[in-house]
């Protein structure tokens, strides 16, 4: 027999936005394999008995190789374990999560998806206001700031991104963003465009800062910093209110 792994989605740090799913999961774990943003309070779910292995990713510091995690995670669910590969926001969005099922289904270990909040959807919320708007925004869409090497990944479709009736999202794009306005400008969208930088969202020093598109990548071309961060543009609402 082998074991079942549950790839859960911890949502964007806070352990009140677990699902009840979720929760379940950990508690019964003997393992979790978990990243460097799902981390923390949400691993006192986890059981006292559990292994706790870190195999996080994070952008410009040494990290794991995906075919390591890869690798581990099919170790130990060869050890006939229920294992939890816990990942942060939800783990279909920016996740690697197609190389993991791939290498179980290699292994023949069955798995099942716990979908979590997504970061995108917790940023929104953090900055108070919605994601799609019912006459500016009726389109929401997810692109990475960077490939595997951390550069601006090649091929963008320009055109979509610079849509000026879509919500976009960046993942992983504060080192890259300057750049990308660069290239958004040229294919027209305007520099005033507004934009907001969501910083450790859900967490308690988490940071909105608002502005425009070329405010904010004034900024980043200055200093990203190392907190973890998305970036959302377009006809984003406006209620008046002050950073967080």
């Amino acid at each position: 027999m082998s074991g079942f792994v549950s790839f859960v989605g911890s949502g964007p740090g806070d352990p009140e936005l677990l699902t009840l799913k979720a929760v379940d999961r950990l508690q019964r774990a003997d393992a979790v394999l978990f990243d460097d943003l799902s981390a923390g309070p949400i691993l006192e779910h986890a059981g006292v008995e559990a292994d706790l292995v870190g195999v996080g990713k994070r952008a410009g510091r040494p990290s794991p190789k995906q075919d390591h995690v890869s690798k581990l995670l099919v170790e130990y669910a060869q050890a006939c374990g229920r294992v939890v590969r816990l990942k942060s926001g939800d783990s279909g969005v920016f996740g690697r999560l197609e190389e993991e099922i791939h290498a179980l289904k290699e292994a023949g270990i069955p798995y099942e998806i716990i979908p979590g909040v997504p970061s995108a959807v917790a940023a929104a919320a953090a900055a108070g206001i919605p994601l799609t708007r019912r006459m500016t925004a009726r389109r929401v869409q997810f692109v990475t700031g960077h490939d595997v090497t951390g550069k601006l990944p090649e091929h963008l479709n320009m055109s979509a991104l610079a849509d000026p009736e879509a919500t976009t999202v960046i993942f992983m794009g504060k080192r890259t963003f300057p750049r990308l306005m660069d290239m958004l400008s040229k294919a027209g969208l305007p520099e005033t465009t507004p934009a907001l930088l969501a910083e450790n969202v859900s967490h308690p020093d988490q940071m909105v800062t608002r502005g425009t598109m070329g405010s904010l990548a004034l900024e980043l071309s200055k200093d990203v910093g190392n907190n973890p961060a998305l970036i959302l543009y377009g006809p984003l609402a406006d209620f008046g209110d002050s950073d967080d």
